[in-house]
C-alpha cells in the first residue's frame, strides 16, 4: 500500500501519482483532505490515472474527500472508478 498525501494538481497527477500507479504492487491511496474543489484539468488528471490504474489492475484510493469534491466525481461518473476511505 502506497499512502501518497498531495494536495491535488494536474501536473502531479500527470507525473507522480501515475508513476506511482505504474510502480504499485498494491493499492494506491491518495489523500485529498486538503482539496477543497476539482478544475477541469485536475479532472482530467483523476480520468487519465483511474484509466492507467484499471489498465494495471491497482486500486486507487481517495481519502479524505470533501462533499463538494465527490459531488463533481459523481456527477461526472468517475466516482465509480475509484474507491473512497475517510
Amino acid at each position: 500500500m502506497t499512502g501518497v498525501p498531495v494536495t491535488i494538481d494536474s501536473g502531479w497527477l500527470e507525473t507522480e501519482a501515475a508513476e506511482k500507479v505504474r510502480n504499485a504492487a498494491g493499492e494506491v491511496i491518495l489523500d485529498l483532505s486538503s482539496v477543497p474543489r476539482l478544475d477541469a484539468k485536475a479532472v482530467a488528471a483523476l480520468e487519465h490515472l483511474a484509466e492507467l490504474a484499471e489498465g494495471r489492475r491497482i486500486p486507487v484510493v481517495l481519502r479524505a474527500v470533501n462533499g463538494d469534491v465527490y459531488k463533481v466525481l459523481k456527477l461526472l461518473k468517475l466516482a465509480g472508478r475509484f474507491s473512497f476511505l475517510n
